[in-house]
Order: structure tokens, then C-alpha cells, then sequence
């Protein structure tokens, strides 16, 4: 028998680990089912360079729950450990077998060893107060060791009656902690950790993990029934996804991973945190906002790469050239993608722009270079068509009616179609194109795009009247005199609650609505983003809204008003139609609206009682 104390440089590593190491206490198993796989995965090395001999037998790890017991066992078929190994390997904290054998064996072998740091193995006292090891190594003539500890510095290692190759970790577990002798619970931790490990996981005689998934495969292999069916493994809840981008890089940097466009038919749908990061097919983590840019956290899937530098407890990235690398080439690779079927098939592009959408303008927002490539295949639907324009087909159909006199293109557009179908229709009228532009991401899309795009103006289509939305500086005379000009104008300077409304009167088309309600682009603008832009948000959100009644003195409606000889029946007419124009822009509420029901009643009885 021998005795010692591990040789660490500090008083006491274990409440280290247990406090500051790892932060989640399941952790424990990840690590060690990890290092079982280690062993699995050398003990194949070696027969594969013939310094192993006799059959492997069934490869495999073996997860047991004894409640009675209170203990927790990991079992495995690997290397195994000589007594002189677990002495090296174990009681010397933070010195990994596994960055030996990667030394050792580079170049050589295939194998992907996950452990670098040799510290995974005492996460085990996270949730033991005595650990014991029983490992015999592959080695010929080896001699079977058994090794425990308490949780202090203090070890013994002696022989053990082990007749097979391999180890067998045995947790037994602190009296405090009843949860991770619940079979549930482990078997949640199994499926969130190690559910595409590459060696059979067993526990309680079932198989748990999927050693072959997808995007471990080639992609000329696979299917769109292979894909669509990995797909509903991940998300066993969700819808089919648009499409998908299978990664394979093995230069500069080792990167799999399957990523996929969910479906998304409404803002308010958008999660992030959907992508899982995998070293090894070892679960790391589904925070990858240093991994995969910002405006792809909307997709779905797995990336896999051993090249990502972890800390010691897995959970955290840390910086590094390949991160930054791998980061750019996600990003191309979506570009790239998103073209290709743009330019194969338009059709099937355009039926799926409404989750695509966000996609895109999100990222044409938050990266310089995305945007490049978008350009070429970000579009906008028509407002009232089932048609859709690049930028550069917009420009090429509208530019001769739409250019103002600052020489910009001034692109027209809706928030919502069916409340602001008056304005839209008014506009067509005039040979305009209106595009739809109504998800969450369009107010900041809009402020940024007339910054990058050259000679670029959005103007939503009531927020203006329609003669001045292009403004080519011409106007058109009014068939009012001066003094007739300054009265239908009093008429309509009425009070407003929550409103600052002002107030002009305009020569304009006949044809053109008597009253038109309209609020400032800008002002417009810094609302819509309210609910986005933090503590200014809220400024702006505050605010008054600012309206603006546009009188069309050339409407023959105002000669009769004008004429009229009652007083309060014609400051009826006028405040009825001002509140038409606000109900048209959603103005128009509460006590507002009510009075607008009654005073229309009041007027329909009038012109009743006159006939009869």
C-alpha cells in the first residue's frame, strides 16, 4: 500500500474547484463521462499503430445510479491507468495525459482528445466527499490499482482485484445533495451534455447518445430528409426550417456545424440562443455571440470545432485569432448561400423573404460586409402586388417619378398596408411604387440604409401629402383668395387631445382628399424605434405626437362649406372631416372618437330632417 498527499502548489485546491472552477454543479459529468471518452478514443489509437493488441471488445461507457449505495458510477473500456499512471496523472493536479498524447501522437493519429487542462476529473468533488477510482491499464501484465480520496489533499492507492481493462470512477455523493441520485436528473444531464458524444453512452441499459450525427458526415451523403430529421432531433417542436448551410472547413481551422433558417412569421418569434457549440461533439455551450455574428444568432443549429479556445470550465470563450476567423467565414458562408438561391430560384427566395427578411436586414445593419454582399439580393415587396424590387430594380422603374430635387431616389413605403391604404392608393395614383417595410428591424433598417446607400431618401407614404412625398419644388395655385385662405384655415385650428396638430391650407388636385392628416418623417421615425433605443426611446416615445392637417383649398367640398351660413353646422363639417384624416392615421381615440360618432349622428339627423 502507499500513501502520500497530492502534490499541489496550493494550501487546498478542492474548495477552488468546487466554488470558482466550474460554475454548475452538473458539470461533473460532463467532464468525466469526457475523460472516458479520452481513454476510449486512445485505447483505438493504439491498436490503429499496433501498440495494442487482442480484441477491443465493445467500446463503451457505462453510467450507474446506486440511490441506496448514494453513489454515482462512470465506467469505461479505454487505456486504463498503472499504478504509476494514476500517481502521475492524478495526484499531480493539472497535469493532463491527454496534452502528452496529443504531444506524443501528433500527426499520427486521428483520435480528438477533449481534455487539455487535467483538471476535469476533480470536478468530481463538486458532488462527492469521497471518490474512488478502480482502473486497470491495456498493458500487458498490468497490475489493477484502486485510488481514493476524501476531498483533502490525502490519497491512497493500492492494489485492486480488477480483471478487465479500463476504469471505473465511483462518486459517492455528499449527504446535501439528493439530486443527482434522482435517474432523471442524470438522464437530463446526459442528454444536454452528451447526447452526440462519439462512444456509446449506456445508462440504465439504454443507449442515450447519437455517435454519428450529422454533421459529422459529408455533406454528399446526406439528404433533405437526413437534414429535415436532424432538424426535428434539435427541435422536436418547432416547423421544418427554410433551408440549411452545412459547414466543413479544415483549413486554417477545423469547423462542422449544420445551421438552420427557422421559420419566422412574425417579429415578436425571434429567439436567439439556438445555436449549440460542440468541441468534439462535446456540449460546450448555447452562448455563442463571439463565435457566430449578432444577426445570425436567429438561426438554429450546431457548430463543432476544436479549434475554439475554451477556459478551464468550458463555459466561457476566450479571445483568439480563430474566433474572429471563424466568425468571418460563418458569415460568408450565409452570404454566399442566400445569393446562390437568390439567383437559382427568385421565386422560391421571394416566397420565404418574409423570415428571411430579418435575417438579412439585421445583418446588413450590424456588418459593413454583409451588407455588400446583401445588396444584391436584399428586396422589398411591393405594397399591394405580389411583386418584389433590388435596390437597383426599384431605382430603375421609379427613378423618373420618384427622384426629388436634391437628385435622390426617394423609395416609398408602408408600415401597414391595410390602415394606410388611402395613402398608398393616392400615391399609385400618381405612378409611385410603395414597398412594405413592417417588421421590428425596419425603422433602424431605414435610418441606417439612407446612410450606406447612395442617394437614397425613405419617406413613409402618409407622411407627407401625396403631392409633396417627391418633392420636385413645384406647387400648384389655389383657387382660393387670400381672406377665404385664412378662414377655412381657422376652421380647422381645433383642440386635440395628446396631439400637436398644425395646421395649412394648400392649393392642390381636385381629386386630391379634402383633409389630409400626416405626421414628420423624422419624428415618426424616432417613435417607431421608442421601443428599441433604450432611455432615448423613451424620450422620444413621450412625446406628443406632431400632426400636420394639410387642407386641399382647391376641394370643391370647401365651397359649400365655406358658404355656409350656420356657424356651428360649419365648424361641424370642418372638425369632422380634421378627424376623418386623424382616424386614417390612427389618431383618432377615446373621448375624440366618441365625440366624432355623435357629431356624425347629429349631422346625418340634420340633413335628414332637412329633406323631409
Amino acid at each position: 500500500m502507499q500513501k502520500g498527499q497530492i502534490r499541489v502548489h496550493t494550501e487546498n485546491i478542492f474548495p477552488i474547484i468546487k466554488k470558482f472552477l466550474y460554475s454548475d454543479h452538473e458539470i461533473f459529468l460532463r467532464e468525466l463521462i469526457s475523460n472516458a471518452i479520452d481513454a476510449t478514443r486512445k485505447i483505438q489509437a493504439y491498436a490503429s499503430a499496433g501498440e495494442a493488441t487482442g480484441d477491443l471488445g465493445e467500446l463503451r461507457i457505462d453510467v450507474t445510479v446506486d440511490k441506496d449505495a448514494r453513489t454515482i458510477t462512470i465506467a469505461d473500456r479505454g487505456v486504463g491507468m498503472t499504478g504509476e499512471e494514476v500517481d502521475k496523472y492524478i495526484n499531480q493536479v493539472a497535469f493532463s495525459s491527454a496534452e502528452e498524447f496529443l504531444e506524443k501522437y501528433k500527426g499520427q493519429s486521428e483520435a480528438n482528445i477533449i481534455g487539455h487542462f487535467g483538471l476535469g476529473f476533480y470536478s468530481a468533488f463538486m458532488v462527492s466527499d469521497r471518490v474512488e477510482i478502480f482502473t486497470k491499464s491495456y498493458k500487458a501484465g498490468s497490475q489493477a490499482v484502486r485510488w481514493e480520496c476524501d476531498g483533502s489533499p490525502d490519497y491512497v492507492i493500492e492494489e485492486a482485484g480488477k480483471e478487465d481493462r479500463g476504469t471505473n470512477i465511483v462518486l459517492h455523493v455528499n449527504a446535501d445533495i439528493e439530486e443527482f441520485l434522482d435517474p432523471g436528473r442524470i438522464r437530463s444531464i446526459l442528454d444536454k451534455f452528451c447526447r452526440f458524444l462519439p462512444v456509446a453512452i449506456y445508462f440504465e441499459n439504454e443507449q442515450v447518445n447519437n455517435t454519428q450525427p450529422l454533421w459529422v458526415k459529408k455533406p454528399a451523403e446526406l439528404t433533405t430528409q437526413d437534414y429535415q430529421e436532424f432538424y426535428k432531433e434539435l427541435y422536436p417542436y418547432n416547423e421544418m426550417p427554410l433551408f440549411w448551410i452545412h459547414l466543413n472547413v479544415d483549413y486554417p481551422f477545423n469547423l462542422t456545424g449544420i445551421l438552420y433558417f427557422p421559420k419566422i412569421r412574425q417579429s415578436y418569434e425571434i429567439q436567439k440562443d439556438k445555436i449549440q457549440l460542440y468541441s468534439n461533439q462535446v456540449f460546450v455551450t448555447d452562448e455563442v455571440k463571439d463565435i457566430v455574428p449578432e444577426f445570425l444568432m436567429l438561426l438554429h443549429g450546431v457548430i463543432d470545432s476544436p479549434d475554439i479556445p475554451l477556459n478551464v470550465s468550458r463555459s466561457y470563450l476566450q479571445g483568439d485569432p480563430n474566433v474572429r476567423k471563424i466568425n468571418s467565414h460563418i458569415t460568408r458562408k450565409v452570404a454566399d448561400k442566400l445569393e446562390e438561391i437568390f439567383n437559382q430560384d427568385r421565386k422560391a427566395f421571394e416566397e420565404k423573404w418574409e423570415s428571411l427578411g430579418l435575417f438579412v436586414k439585421y445583418g446588413m445593419l450590424t456588418d459593413d460586409k454583409f451588407r455588400e454582399k446583401a445588396d444584391r439580393f436584399h428586396i422589398m415587396q411591393d405594397a399591394r402586388k405580389d411583386e418584389f424590387y433590388t435596390l437597383d430594380e426599384y431605382r430603375k422603374s421609379a427613378e423618373t417619378l420618384q427622384t426629388n430635387k436634391d437628385g435622390k431616389l426617394v423609395i416609398l413605403y408602408t408600415t401597414d398596408a391595410v390602415q394606410q391604404d388611402a395613402y398608398i392608393r393616392a400615391a399609385e395614383d400618381r405612378g409611385y411604387k410603395v414597398v412594405k417595410l413592417d417588421t421590428l428591424v425596419d425603422a433602424s433598417f431605414i435610418q441606417q440604409m439612407e446612410m450606406k446607400w447612395e442617394k437614397v431618401h425613405f419617406a413613409r407614404v402618409d407622411a407627407d401629402i401625396t403631392d409633396n412625398l417627391i418633392d420636385v419644388g413645384e406647387t400648384v395655385p389655389s383657387v382660393l383668395s387670400e381672406s377665404e385662405t385664412e378662414k377655412l384655415k381657422n376652421l380647422f385650428v381645433v383642440p386635440a387631445e395628446g396631439l400637436h396638430v398644425t395646421v395649412e391650407v394648400k392649393g392642390l388636385s381636385a381629386t386630391a382628399p379634402p383633409v389630409t392628416a400626416t405626421r414628420p418623417e423624422f419624428m415618426r421615425r424616432m417613435k417607431d424605434m421608442a421601443s428599441l433605443s433604450g432611455p432615448m426611446g423613451s424620450f422620444y416615445a413621450n412625446m406628443p405626437d406632431e400632426v400636420t392637417l394639410t387642407v386641399n383649398g382647391n376641394h370643391p367640398v370647401f365651397t359649400g362649406i365655406l358658404q355656409e351660413p350656420d356657424t356651428e353646422r360649419q365648424g361641424k363639417l370642418a372638425r369632422n372631416l380634421a378627424d376623418l384624416a386623424l382616424l386614417s392615421q390612427g389618431l383618432l381615440k377615446g373621448a375624440g372618437l366618441t365625440e366624432f360618432i355623435n357629431r356624425s349622428v347629429d349631422l346625418m339627423d340634420a340633413v335628414v330632417s332637412h329633406e323631409s
